[in-house]
């Protein structure tokens, strides 16, 4: 189901402005432990996924949205870009960084999922999301193809079959990753041949001109005997 709509983009610009540093997120952390913010952003997760399952698009981003915002003042990558302002975020252990990492993932990619099935499709926003998830996660299937796909519909072919490869090593008999694979080999070879065809036409002039003086030349050449 496609739902579309102000409320919609909203959503999506504040998922995309939750990886930025904002200082909101040291008032949330010193009002709520740490675990509390990380069982409540895993819950707007699970409550998204469920929203995105029953094809209510909308609700879904709003979820993924409120759960990356709820993440944000305890993520060390953001944080550190404003460091020295506010009260310190205490350290988290290696098991809440998992926890957080883990969440960020989900919603990065599956907001790209929500992006996609969107009538009007914002390809910068699903490969921004798409490469997040990659930075994280270099090796998942999902994001490697959206990814792909995305860049592909940017124009971008060459890079969009490097992602694509990537996703059919992993999962070689995945249809739709094969078919968005062919799609951008398909395109490489239709702009070499256009590579080739423009050069043969600019040889082909090359020769022409070259051939017209060394006949004007011998012209003159005669007109002086």
């Amino acid at each position: 189901m496609e739902l579309g709509g102000g409320e919609d983009s909203m959503d999506v610009q504040g998922a995309a402005a939750a990886a930025e540093p904002s200082f909101s997120g040291h008032q949330q952390t010193s009002v709520k432990p740490i675990w509390a913010l990380l069982e409540e952003a895993a819950q707007m997760k699970t409550e998204g996924n469920a929203f995105y399952r029953e094809k209510n698009i909308r609700s879904a981003i709003g979820r993924y949205h409120r759960a990356l915002l709820l993440l944000r003042g305890l993520d060390s990558d953001v944080m550190t870009a404003v460091k020295g302002f506010g009260p310190e975020v205490p350290a988290l252990t290696r098991e809440q960084e998992a926890l957080l990492r883990s969440t960020q993932v989900d919603c990065y990619n599956n907001l790209a999922a929500c992006l996609l099935q969107r009538q009007s499709v914002d390809y910068a926003r699903v490969r921004d999301y798409s490469l997040r998830v990659l930075k994280w996660r270099p090796g998942d299937v999902k994001a490697l193809y959206r990814a792909g796909v995305a860049t592909l519909e940017m124009g971008d072919a060459q890079t969009a079959k490097q992602y694509l490869t990537k996703a059919c090593r992993e999962q070689p008999n995945d249809a739709n990753v094969r078919k968005h694979l062919q799609r951008a080999e398909e395109k490489l070879n239709r702009e070499l041949q256009k590579e080739r065809a423009m050069y043969r036409g600019m040889f082909s002039s090359s020769l022409k001109s070259s051939s017209g003086e060394g006949i004007n030349q011998t012209n003159r050449a005669g007109e002086g005997v």
